[in-house]
């Protein structure tokens, strides 16, 4: 039995390893992709999408781990975003996915775990984001993604867990 464990675990582990390091390579060449050519790429909000990958293809032992250190990755390579907003996105990020962790307990459907757990985070992010622009910590817009775009990914992300949870 601990052979077969001990194998799952080599498994498991090995899995999230290559998954932790195409999601690093993803972080750090967003901005060089979108300096290239010219889009905005942040609009589909990468890390984001690593962290709905990371929850659907791996457990919350990796997803924690990545919503820690993905914005600080970001910062510490591309100087992007600020650093108080690297702790906001963090924050927003290890939010997210300790509600959908916490809310799959109560629901029974990807779709709706996935999305109020991006909307109850994005909550938390925009009100201390006004917080901090009104105490003129920081000099940007409360909103730089707009909303419909931000709606999109919610359903695209959500859509994605679902179809995934129904396999």
């Amino acid at each position: 039995m601990d052979f077969v464990l001990d194998k799952f675990q080599k498994k498991e582990l090995i899995k999230s390893g290559i998954f932790n390091l195409l999601a690093l390579l993803v972080v750090y060449l967003t901005p060089v992709f979108s300096h290239l050519i010219s889009l905005p790429i942040y609009y589909i909000e990468p890390m984001r999408l690593i962290l709905i990958l990371a929850i659907a293809h791996t457990s919350y032992k990796n997803a924690y781990p990545l919503a820690l250190t993905l914005p600080l990755v970001s910062f510490l390579f591309s100087g992007h975003p600020s650093l108080l907003k690297t702790s906001l996105i963090t924050g927003e990020l290890v939010l997210n996915v300790f509600l959908f962790y916490q809310l799959q307990k109560i629901f029974n459907t990807g779709f709706v775990t996935a999305i109020l757990s991006i909307i109850f985070s994005k909550l938390l992010y925009y009100i201390l984001k006004f917080a901090l622009i009104q105490f003129s910590f920081i000099n940007s817009d409360l909103i730089s993604t707009p909303i419909y775009i931000q709606i999109v990914m919610m359903i695209v992300f959500s859509s994605y867990v679902f179809i995934l949870s129904k396999k």
